[in-house]
């Protein structure tokens, strides 16, 4: 599912297995919890432990985004496997400047 670590003001969650409609919001409410308590200057999404995503991956990134820009923070999503990039890119996703 996920683990979190916060480390010099950056909160990166670690991705694993497949996120679908079942799984996205357990995800989702770890990493919003985590993000509200400490409030970090950058969360880093880390999608290298993904192996199959639907449009509620898209969801979760969209919504961490906007949760992360209302407390003047950044989004980045990292290591994206090239399974997901496809669906990443589909989505416009990348055109927020979040792909890193």
């Amino acid at each position: 599912m996920v683990e979190t670590k916060f480390s010099d003001n950056v909160l990166t969650a670690k991705l694993y297995g497949e996120i679908d409609h079942h799984k996205a919001p357990a995800i989702r409410q770890k990493i919003d919890g985590q993000t509200e308590n400490l409030r970090p200057k950058e969360l880093h999404l880390d999608f290298s432990g993904v192996s199959f995503m639907d449009s509620s991956g898209i969801g979760l990134i969209m919504g961490r985004y906007r949760q992360v820009s209302l407390i003047g923070g950044k989004l980045k999503v990292i290591n994206v496997p090239k399974n997901l990039q496809k669906i990443i890119s589909l989505s416009g996703i990348d055109s927020l400047g979040v792909l890193k």
